[in-house]
């Protein structure tokens, strides 16, 4: 048996949902992670400091009480947010950060931004305040090829946003290319990127090969081998541009299984066993502590956790849930298709 002491880790992107799904997977997230960075997508989202703060009550009721637990609420930018209620509610603390979703880059991102210089005067505002932009990083055209939409992204929007804007802070959340992972590295002092468990761990072969696998869907959509390998590159090297975002989105198996087959990969309940395999396998455990616990701090200017969590790692396999029951339905939980021998001492 072998065991390592890490700082207790943040989870940089986190899906919540509402309601039912809720209460069943928060505690999921606080079980192993100090803070986390929520999701404004919500139906209908989180548009003001007061959205935020009845949205932040309703997280607050369902962490456990053995549970220390900071949620940190973030804006749904739009061509219509008002940027002195922006101002207003990041000064105040109401929120913590903007997030940019292209109008119909993923779920429930229809009322996001369709032109880019509609919210210029706002991302202006940002800069000046310091207020992180946290963005999803593809484009929404039609003609652009699925595979090829963050790519895009990054060659049109994001490179005209930091050209302008330099020193704004932005994320590039849940990066999937070895040209997001280049751009980032080589790009402002300002801007990193967030990458998932999924996306080091699986490409797109896990969604197609031997059938369609809807619970391995998610967007940004996995991607060939070559891009995996170049974000565990990046994220086991110790760059401190990179850090942990889940990306964990829960949605009901009937949700996944459907014509509909929606977007998400619920991540949470392993997630740290998961990447201990994954930076062992890479013979970079040393580094995973700077991934999942210093990098993301250093970068929101926030003081890195004193909590400590330890993983053990044993001979056997750890047996994984298969779900999460929420009422009389249930969330897949994500299961990689390799071995896990890590798990978290509780």
């Amino acid at each position: 048996m072998e065991k390592i002491e890490l700082i207790k880790p943040d989870d940089w992107h986190v899906h919540f949902r509402d309601n039912e799904i809720l209460k069943a997977v928060v505690p999921e997230t606080t079980r192993h992670f100090s803070r986390a960075i929520v999701m404004p997508n919500l139906t209908p989202p989180i548009l003001t400091g007061n959205d935020a703060i009845e949205y932040k009550k309703r997280i607050e009721n369902e962490i456990p009480k053995e549970d220390e637990f900071l949620p940190l609420m973030t804006l749904y930018l739009t061509e219509n947010t008002n940027k002195d209620e922006l101002k207003k509610s990041y000064e105040n603390g109401l929120v913590f950060a903007a997030k940019l979703y292209p109008a119909g880059a993923t779920t429930n991102s229809e009322a996001g931004v369709k032109d880019i210089q509609k919210i210029m005067p706002i991302l202006e505002t940002m800069s000046d305040i310091g207020m992180p932009l946290l963005i999803h990083g593809e484009v929404t055209n039609q003609e652009i090829d699925i595979f090829d939409r963050e790519k895009k992204f990054i060659d049109t929007t994001l490179h005209f946003i930091c050209t302008k804007l330099p020193d704004l802070k932005i994320t590039v959340e849940h990066i999937t290319t070895k040209e997001a992972s280049l751009y980032v590295k080589e790009g402002n002092r300002n801007l990193v990127a967030s990458i998932t468990p999924h996306h080091l761990a699986l490409n797109r072969n896990a969604i197609f090969v031997g059938g369609i696998k809807p619970h391995n869907y998610c967007l940004p959509i996995l991607k060939r081998e070559e891009h995996r390998k170049a974000l565990l590159k990046v994220a086991t090297n110790g760059n401190s541009k990179f850090f942990l975002g889940t990306d964990t989105a829960p949605h009901f198996i009937s949700d996944k299984e459907s014509a509909c087959g929606c977007a998400g990969i619920f991540n949470a309940t392993y997630c740290i066993p998961i990447l201990a395999q994954i930076f062992d396998n890479e013979n970079a455990l040393p580094q995973l502590e700077n991934f999942i616990s210093k990098n993301g701090a250093k970068h929101y200017n926030l003081n890195i956790n004193k909590e400590k969590i330890t993983l053990i790692k044993s001979s056997q396999n750890l047996i994984f849930k298969k779900y999460l029951d929420v009422n009389e339905q249930k969330i897949k939980i994500f299961d990689p298709d390799f071995l896990v021998f890590w798990e978290v001492a509780e």
